[in-house]
């Protein structure tokens, strides 16, 4: 059946506006669907590596139970190289740091957690490693490092326990009415029903009455 003039006119129109657009729509259209295949294609990956590192995640737990320092380097090095953004590689690291302590290896255990504080996704799990390697750089008498990890930004929930390791480095130093401030500060943060109080307690008296 022949077009009236109106139609052909619409149609005419329709025919150069795909001429002149056609190519980006087009353009669009694939860009849309290499969008969503890519998404779903990085989902899966993302699941996958999950799934992978949750293996062994469950490998090193069982070798940590074991105590095998050896072994815990293996599966930790091996979870923290293949699968580096999965919230496991941090807690591997953490496990592989506090196995290289135990057995003597402090600057290992040094480059595991200054890894946790540079790459762990969790700032919480961060805080655990600065605790951590400030607890480590006390023991070497590294006082001003130890003291820098205590004073970097940390969650409030923290508060207590970076106090009171900051009281023991200051107190190590004999800086004494510091310590003593850090201590009482300590207490202030701590919940009032933490069994860690009486220890803080115990220090502080240790350092005697303020003269």
């Amino acid at each position: 059946m022949a077009l009236d003039l109106e139609e052909q006119e619409q149609l005419d129109a329709l025919k150069a506006w795909w001429k002149a657009n056609g190519n980006k729509v087009i353009a669009g259209v694939a860009l849309f669907v290499i969008g969503v295949t890519g998404f779903r294609g990085w989902t899966y990956y993302q699941h996958k590596q999950v799934a992978e590192a949750t293996v062994l995640f469950q490998a090193l737990a069982r070798e940590f139970s074991g105590g095998d320092t050896k072994k815990i380097r293996a599966v930790a090095g091996e979870l923290i190289d293949k699968y580096p953004r999965t919230v496991y590689a941090a807690d591997a690291a953490l496990i592989a740091a506090k196995a290289n302590y135990d057995s003597g290896d402090t600057k290992s255990a040094k480059d595991q957690l200054q890894w946790v504080i540079d790459h762990a996704k969790a700032s919480q799990t961060q805080d655990v490693a600065r605790l951590r390697l400030a607890g480590i750089l006390l023991d070497e008498k590294s006082y001003d490092e130890a003291l820098k990890q205590l004073s970097a930004k940390h969650d409030a929930a923290f508060n207590g326990l970076y106090e009171d390791l900051k009281g023991d480095v200051l107190a190590t130093q004999g800086k004494t009415d510091e310590a003593r401030a850090a201590y009482h500060a300590a207490l202030d943060q701590l919940p009032k029903t933490s069994s860690f109080r009486p220890i803080v307690e115990m220090k502080l008296g240790a350092l005697g009455s303020q003269g």
